[in-house]
This record gives structure tokens, C-alpha cells and sequence, in this order.
């Protein structure tokens, strides 16, 4: 499940830049309106799960669902050849993915006796299924190549998201059980359906600097999901997809020493290393 959960998105999001402008000959701003489909996603995704997952559907069911509609989103995705019409089913995948991410998170919570013990090995496997996706893109059917490009090649990592969407959505279908919680009686408040209730921890100052600080490190991050893969086939990067992965792999390492740290330096002084390093990377990046 995790696995194609992130095969799906990486399998198409990094390169979205580079088909955009070699494929369907965006413009800078039509680019950025795509890639801001996911933070749209992002902020719709709770009234989907909060209204609608948490109190009516079993996870699993939802999620094959959305995976399913998801498919047939890439599909047409693949199938269109102007950004007029790819803007709004993009947009509209991006508001049914998004909240498949908080839906396997609960599947596997769920499902598991100790998740803070288990969790991060089943998290790993998505890792390992963005990794999987960016090395096919480059080194399995060459979609980012030069001759790839200048074909229209790389419009086929959408078909190929595709297909792993169906099959996850099927698959979903089969998993454990993971009915809403909901108690007897309980009488549903808007705030709590819609996630507000979680603002009460800003009162707290380090849950506060925390929230800000993951605000913050994440902006650059956007910067570098929308440019990077476009800037590396621009100055003709061989396998460019294939080696962006490379961060992925260190994510790999590290989030296996993550119990070493948190054992050494405690989680506070981990955090902070963790930023440090992210400020670094996009410094480095700059130069």
C-alpha cells in the first residue's frame, strides 16, 4: 500500500515542469498554477477526510475509491494535449490524492500494536516507491532523455501513475478493515469535523515555533519540486529524474538512524539538526 502510494506521485509530479514546458509549452505562471493544485489539495483534503472519511466510510474503502477515480484522472491527463484542459483535471486529482496520504497513515495506525515502534519501516516502503518511479522515468524507458523529450515521451509517466492507481485502488479493497471511530452517541461539532480544535496547541510556545519553523523550511521546498527537474534538463543533464532520486536515498539512510538520534541527542536537538541540514541542502543548491 505505501509503496504505490508514492509510486503514484512520484512517478509524475517531479517531471511535471519539464513536460509542462517541453510537451505542452507552458508558461512560467501556467507551471506554477499547476504545481499549486497540491497545496489546494492540501488545504481542501481535511474537510474530505474530517466530513466525510472519519464518520461514514471504512479507510481502506475510501482510499480504493479515490485511487480508482485517481487512475482514470491520470488517464485523461495523459490524453490531453492543452494546459486549458489539463489545469482542471489536474486540479482535481490533486484534491482527491491529497487526502490518501492521511488515509494510509490511518490505515496503518490502525492496524498496527505498536506504531510508534512500527510505523516508520512501513513509511519506508513509500520512500522506496518515489525511488523506484524516478528510476524507471530515467534509466528504465529513458522519458527525460533528450530524444525522450523533444518525442513527447515523458506524458507516459502519467499513464504509468495511472495503472499503479488502479492497481492500489484494487488493492485497497483488500486490506484489513478500518472502520470510522465514532462514538455511541457522540454528537458530531463542526470544529472538531474540520480539524479546528487542533489550533488550541498554537497556544502552546513549542508546538508554536515548531509550527512556524515547518512552514518556513518548506517554502524552498516548493521552489524545488517545481524548478529542479525543469533546470536539470534544460542545461541536458543526463537522466535527471534518475538522479534527483539521490535525495530520496538519503532520506532512506537517515530515517533508518533516526531511532540513533533520538536516542543520542533527544528530539528537540534532532529537529534542529534536521533543519539545519534542509537549510543547508537549499543554500548549497543557490551557490
Amino acid at each position: 500500500m505505501m509503496f504505490l502510494e508514492f509510486f503514484v506521485w512520484g512517478g509524475w509530479f517531479v517531471t511535471l515542469g519539464s513536460y509542462l514546458a517541453s510537451t505542452l509549452h507552458a508558461s512560467g505562471a501556467q507551471t506554477a498554477l499547476a504545481y499549486s493544485t497540491q497545496s489546494w489539495g492540501a488545504i481542501i483534503a481535511p474537510f474530505i477526510v474530517g466530513l466525510i472519511a472519519d464518520r461514514y466510510f471504512n479507510a481502506e474503502r475510501l482510499l480504493g475509491a479515490i485511487h480508482i477515480a485517481g487512475g482514470l484522472l491520470l488517464y485523461a491527463l495523459f490524453s490531453t494535449r492543452h494546459f486549458q484542459a489539463f489545469y482542471p483535471c489536474v486540479l482535481a486529482y490533486m484534491i482527491l490524492y491529497m487526502p490518501t496520504l492521511a488515509l494510509v497513515n490511518t490505515i496503518s495506525f490502525r492496524q498496527m500494536d505498536e506504531p510508534a515502534r512500527h510505523f516508520g519501516s512501513v513509511r519506508l516502503w513509500g520512500t522506496i516507491g518515489w525511488i523506484v518511479a524516478g528510476l524507471l522515468i530515467s534509466y528504465g524507458f529513458a522519458w527525460d532523455s533528450r530524444g525522450g523529450l523533444a518525442r513527447g515521451l515523458l506524458g507516459k509517466t502519467f499513464l504509468m501513475s495511472s495503472i499503479a492507481s488502479l492497481v492500489l485502488g484494487l488493492y485497497s479493497f483488500t486490506l484489513p478493515r478500518t472502520p470510522p471511530l465514532r462514538e455511541p452517541g457522540e454528537s458530531p461539532r463542526l470544529g472538531r469535523l474540520l480539524g479546528l480544535d487542533a489550533l488550541a496547541l498554537l497556544r502552546h510556545r513549542n508546538f508554536a515555533v515548531f509550527f512556524v519553523s515547518s512552514i518556513l523550511i518548506c517554502i524552498p521546498l516548493a521552489f524545488y519540486y517545481q524548478n529542479a527537474n525543469q533546470f536539470l534538463t534544460e542545461i541536458h543533464v543526463a537522466n535527471a529524474t534518475g538522479k534527483q532520486t539521490i535525495g530520496q536515498m538519503s532520506e532512506v539512510a537517515f530515517m533508518l538512524l533516526i531511532p540513533v538520534f533520538l536516542k543520542t541527542f533527544g528530539m528537540k536537538t534532532t529537529l534542529l539538526l534536521g533543519m539545519f541540514a534542509w537549510a543547508a541542502r537549499y543554500s548549497w543548491r543557490s551557490c
